[in-house]
């Protein structure tokens, strides 16, 4: 995370709710679920690289208002479940944080060629085979 530029607390909004499953009497009185929203296109925090990376690779997570959504109900606490929706935006942002690396085109080797052109003739053969005979 020493690359990331740390996003500031106005760009995160957050919204609490009631948590579902198991949890007795805690789960029905208290708003612990913690859904964090984040506009992208607003923020001021990633470079416009990243930024693109980032919506090309989430696409499904983003809004159409280019709204990134999140949420948390793992932990009993409001304050844990904050902290790993900040974590799991801080993962997704280290994720497309590096440029990917440019692929290098090769030559293919001789004896891949030579195997190619091999295994087409040894096919073409076979399909020869199966065809009726012509007078």
């Amino acid at each position: 995370m020493a690359t990331l530029k740390r996003i500031p607390a106005g760009e995160l909004d957050f919204s609490f709710s009631r948590s579902s499953g198991a949890g007795g009497q805690n789960v029905n009185k208290v708003n612990t679920k913690v859904s964090l929203r984040w506009n992208i296109q607003k923020s001021t925090s990633l470079a416009k690289a990243v930024k693109e990376r980032f919506v090309k690779k989430y696409k499904r997570r983003i809004s159409e208002g280019g709204v990134l959504i999140l949420h948390s109900q793992r932990f009993r606490s409001q304050a844990r479940n904050i902290a790993d929706c900040i974590e799991k935006l801080h993962e997704m942002i280290e994720t497309v944080a590096k440029p990917p690396k440019r692929r290098v085109g090769t030559k293919p080797t001789r004896s891949s060629v030579e195997k190619r052109i091999k295994t087409k003739k040894s096919k073409s053969e076979t399909k020869k085979t199966r065809q009726k005979v012509r007078y």
